[in-house]
């Protein structure tokens, strides 16, 4: 393993955001010692894709780091995400073994090479994130004595998940093994419960949160022509072709839509986009690091899906003053007001969909009143520092202690990763 310098904290994916965190008040430590020189073990499988499970761990890294903290993420490879935490200044481990596939062979390499690595780094807490590798990371930690905790993001056994029923078996069989498992949405939680992977008191739900952008980035939702925007790799998580239908359905309003992602589906996404003679007013810009600036341009925020957990997507365009359409799965209600900082609409719900569209494209006067009411909703609800906290509250009940949060470095001061030779 070797060291490497970087001065350049805030990640690029978010243009000039730092991560400013309040100091803790004595109220929030409830008169309690904290003992400084807390470590965090950070284990993920997934490095070829830089989305909502990448973010949170990387922000959530580099305030701790800038606490005085030791982090550590344990990953699975080298791709985008490992190239944005070395940018990012966040230290991480490529795992050859932890991988994203169910494969018992491998599986059984991926716990011991990462039970090693867990042994040399000598974590207080072991934090895991994604379903594969919070059922590997939690048993890795749990033989070597070390409190886990698992944020799923969003259940890989819900309606419509590829091979649901195994990974439902999965999660009962690795409750034992964590002291907690935090849900980014209420509805989460109450999908835990009653598919018997963790009692009332095991399960917690902390929303995501966003830190904040410039004003600049702040979007113009009574703009016309109306430019739609949705953020969302072509997989079958997100349902590109209900959205494409309905907006079928409007090509007598001035609209365009800007697709954010890329993904194994496109090529079926392309050709539904040909098929209903919208080549002229759908772009597939593919995976683009500029998505606050691309917000900020856009009238109205849509993301149209089969399954969600919390869309950290909703969150952002609320930040940047967006309306926002988004389809009635997991969390997406806690954060969309229906009628009142956008729209909710039923899955695959074609014409229902197409209504909502057709209302917000046809009226600028909603569009800013709904994307000001979005924006109080982020101001008061969906903040970084709130997510921080209750994060770290849980974690302080995991092991017992409490872990202060309050900075001790400057957000320009060098940081040093560590890369697996």
């Amino acid at each position: 393993m070797e060291f490497t310098a970087s001065a350049n904290l805030p990640g690029n994916v978010y243009p000039d955001v730092s991560l400013p965190f309040a100091p803790a008040s004595s109220s929030d430590l409830r008169g309690a010692p904290v003992q400084p020189g807390f470590r965090v073990a950070f284990v993920v499988t997934r490095s070829d894709s830089f989305g909502g499970s990448s973010v949170h761990i990387r922000d959530l890294a580099r305030v701790l780091m800038q606490a005085g903290h030791e982090v550590m993420v344990f990953i699975g490879g080298e791709g985008p995400v490992t190239e944005a935490y070395r940018e990012a200044g966040v230290p991480y481990v490529a795992l050859r073994h932890l991988i994203r596939k169910i494969s018992p062979l491998t599986d059984v390499r991926g716990i011991l090479e990462l039970r090693g690595a867990l042994r040399k780094f000598k974590p207080d807490l072991v934090s895991t994130h994604t379903s594969k590798a919070g059922f590997l990371g939690r048993l890795a930690a749990w033989s070597l004595g070390i409190p886990a905790v698992y944020t799923p993001h969003c259940w890989s056994f819900t309606d419509g998940f590829p091979g649901a029923r195994v990974y439902l078996w999965a999660e009962r069989l690795a409750r034992p093994f964590g002291r907690r498992i935090i849900m980014v949405s209420e509805a989460e939680r109450c999908e835990g419960i009653k598919g018997r992977v963790g009692s009332p008191g095991h399960l917690v739900t902390v929303h995501n949160g966003m830190p904040d952008v410039p004003e600049r980035f702040r979007a113009h939702p009574e703009l016309s022509p109306v430019r739609l925007m949705m953020v969302g790799r072509f997989e079958k998580q997100k349902d590109h072709l209900t959205l494409f239908r309905a907006l079928a359905q409007l090509k007598d309003l001035p609209w365009t839509l800007d697709n954010i992602g890329d993904g194994p589906l496109r090529p079926q996404v392309e050709a539904a986009v040909h098929e209903l003679g919208l080549g002229g007013r759908i772009n597939l810009h593919g995976y683009q690091r500029d998505v606050v600036e691309r917000m900020s341009q856009s009238q109205v925020f849509v993301l149209i899906s089969n399954w969600e957990g919390f869309s950290r997507s909703i969150i952002e365009a609320m930040r940047a003053g967006l309306p926002v359409i988004a389809s009635a799965v997991g969390g997406n209600a806690e954060a969309v007001e229906d009628g009142r900082t956008g729209f909710i609409v039923q899955r695959a719900d074609v014409d229902g969909l197409a209504q909502r569209l057709r209302a917000l494209i046809d009226d600028p006067a909603l569009r800013g009143k709904f994307g000001a009411a979005g924006r109080r909703r982020y101001e008061e609800n969906f903040t970084f520092n709130q997510m921080a906290r209750k994060t770290v509250e849980v974690w302080e009940s995991a092991v017992g202690r409490k872990i202060s949060i309050q900075p001790r470095v400057s957000a320009g001061a060098p940081v040093y990763a560590l890369r697996a030779a």
